[in-house]
């Protein structure tokens, strides 16, 4: 058998063993009682662009890497346990990075950060200054992390503005990429369906500072109770993910300079059609903040890209959301990971 078959083989028994584990997984692997794998893993750090970017690294070096990219303000905790670990479980080794301006990434303390609802009007109007960095210096930082590592080629995965950042990673650098999934995230074209208003209201409280930790933590929760998946939202996991992203750092003026990186990117409907990637687009069809179409047209516009609409999905990965969100990522990275191997 060749080395190739070999390794298919061991992804497809990982894959099943998942899709068996992922019903027997404990509600108490998100609150603590059991062992993180943010926790288990130290956290790096390298420079790119004189830009010091943070990392963690899970899982074997051996093992088909993983490079997951999250959103707007968001740390890489937001991925949650859940998805981590099931892709850990599944026998793949997973890299993930702090964008700049967040989490415990470098911020851009000197740089101006105007309120989200003037980025908006200006954005309205079609006047759009030049942004601080853009969603080009973002992809660059996380080809810089796998520089780090001396990983050649990574599955890419980018949910909400990290799914526009796996974009355009995905377009700029094909020979990095293994695959592409974009998650709740867009194209970024004209005329598609606006989000709510209370969605718009919770990311512009989400660059706005509390005057101390509790409302830090209440205004976390309410944004995770409005773009949130309606039918899973959980006091208690958005308390405990509130509490453990403060712990870390919480930087509010970098929302809005990574807020200005998205409109400055405009349409990218002619970068994703330069994708060659094997893509999966995911979606939920709940999502407030990026209605359905988003992902649908996103898809679209891919070549061969596979679109799955989540039903029940808001703009989070709240467990039970991450569970069937992997029982979709699972079997596409290990079919095109097979054909890579190949």
């Amino acid at each position: 058998m060749t080395q190739s078959k070999v390794l298919a083989a061991k992804r497809l028994v990982h894959s099943v063993l998942l899709i068996f584990s992922l019903q027997l997984l404990p509600a108490v692997a998100e609150n603590g009682s059991v062992s993180s794998p943010f926790d288990r893993y130290p956290i790096h750090f390298t420079t790119v662009n004189d830009t010091a970017i943070a990392y963690q690294d899970m899982g074997s070096a051996d093992a088909e890497p993983v490079l997951l990219i999250m959103g707007l303000g968001a740390q890489m905790l937001h991925w949650g346990d859940t998805l981590v670990q099931g892709l850990l479980d599944a026998g793949y080794r997973v890299v993930l990075l702090d964008n700049r301006d967040a989490g415990l990434s470098q911020k851009f303390y000197q740089l101006s950060a105007p309120p989200v609802w003037w980025a908006l009007v200006r954005n309205k109007v079609g006047f759009n200054p030049e942004p601080p960095y853009s969603l080009n210096d973002m992809a660059a930082d996380a080809v810089g992390v796998l520089d780090a590592l001396a990983i050649e080629r990574a599955h890419v995965v980018g949910a909400s503005m990290g799914g526009m950042i796996a974009q355009v990673l995905a377009a700029e650098y094909p020979q990095r990429t293994t695959s592409l999934t974009s998650i709740m995230s867009s194209s970024g074209a004209p005329g598609l369906a606006e989000s709510s208003p209370e969605a718009i209201e919770a990311l512009a409280s989400g660059a706005r500072a509390g005057d101390s930790r509790s409302e830090n933590i209440a205004t976390r929760m309410a944004i995770a109770r409005t773009i949130g998946s309606p039918e899973y939202f959980s006091e208690d996991y958005a308390r405990q993910l509130a509490v453990r992203v403060l712990n870390r750092g919480s930087y509010a003026p970098g929302v809005v300079r990574q807020f200005q990186a998205i409109l400055a990117s405009g349409d990218r409907s002619s970068l994703l059609q330069r994708i060659e990637a094997p893509a999966l687009v995911i979606h939920g069809e709940e999502d407030p903040l990026l209605p359905l179409d988003h992902g649908r047209d996103t898809a679209e516009k891919i070549p061969g890209a596979r679109f799955v609409a989540v039903p029940g999905m808001g703009h989070a990965l709240e467990p039970v959301v991450s569970r069937r969100v992997l029982a979709q990522l699972v079997p596409f990275l290990q079919n095109r990971g097979q054909l890579a191997a190949e």
